[in-house]
């Protein structure tokens, strides 16, 4: 009986994703307002601005897709796709960026580099900043998302606009997130509808 208990409770963490053992912050968050520039920077130094849209995010002076990959190094579905993503993101480095948001942990940039980018192969973006909380409960407002956090979870836009992506859940047709592990499979069909939509 306890193997099938442990077995189970594997399958949901893959299936689902990782949640928090953190309390979620309960206080109100402050908005962005249309305009404002957050500058990101990522654990190897290099840096990136987002504009705040009316409702979304845009790469200043670029039109590139983003993609928000908001996860955790300690997060078993989120290292298990990092190499993936890798992959995805060299393939499409002139019309698409990933964005990866450190959330549920604090842990030094050292310790990312050393403990998920080299072990995982994980050389996107990746960014372990104080505004990343900020960011992240925008992202969720924004997308309307009312249910606790679990990682990974991404969301992706084009020209500030979040985009409806495949929900491998069932939860809806006009789903705007996805929620666990995805394959670079589904990202490449969404990425490529999304590229040759208007």
């Amino acid at each position: 009986m306890k193997k099938i208990i442990l077995a189970l409770s594997f399958c949901m963490l893959v299936l689902v994703g990782c949640g928090s053992s953190e309390e979620e912050a309960t206080t109100s968050f402050k908005p962005y307002n249309t305009g404002d520039e957050i500058e990101l920077t990522s654990i190897v130094g290099t840096k990136a601005t987002l504009i705040r849209e009316q409702n979304g995010f845009k790469l200043k002076g670029s039109d590139k897709i983003v993609m928000f990959d908001i996860f955790g190094t300690y997060c078993p579905p989120c290292q298990k796709e990092a190499p993936h993503l890798m992959d995805y993101q060299l393939k499409n480095s002139d019309d698409f960026m990933i964005i990866g948001l450190i959330h549920f942990e604090k842990v030094s940039d050292k310790d990312i580099i050393e403990n998920f980018s080299k072990k995982y192969n994980a050389y996107y973006f990746i960014t372990n900043s104080d505004s990343n909380p900020r960011l992240i409960e925008q992202i969720l407002s924004d997308i309307d998302y009312k249910r606790a956090l679990q990682l990974p979870f991404k969301v992706v836009l084009k020209n500030g606009v979040y985009q409806v992506l495949t929900d491998t859940l069932g939860m809806s047709q006009t789903n705007k997130f996805y929620l666990g592990e995805i394959t670079t499979n589904v990202i490449s069909k969404d990425i490529s509808r999304i590229k040759s939509a208007n």
